[in-house]
């Protein structure tokens, strides 16, 4: 019995071990003119990147164009050209 208590017990440590690590996950979509692309940090771009920070679940409406374009790093695009920061 204390062999079931104690895997019991370490499931709900790492349960909630697992569950604390997500509150500090941070998502965005970032966009510069209609080109969007998702961030997994949180940035202080420089004013002169011109760009907008949507939360994650932001979509654009049924009217507006988007382009998704997906980029590593630190940076944001500008007239097709990854500039990184």
């Amino acid at each position: 019995m204390k062999v079931i208590s104690r895997l019991f017990i370490a499931a709900l440590l790492g349960a909630g071990t697992l569950a604390l690590s997500t509150l500090g996950a941070s998502a965005a979509i970032v966009c510069r003119g209609h080109t969007c692309w998702h961030v997994h940090e949180s940035y202080n771009y420089p004013r002169t990147a011109h760009v907008v920070v949507h939360e994650d679940n932001w979509h654009w409406g049924p009217r507006e164009h988007y382009t998704i374009h997906e980029h590593e790093g630190r940076g944001y695009w500008r007239g097709g050209t990854w500039v990184e920061w």
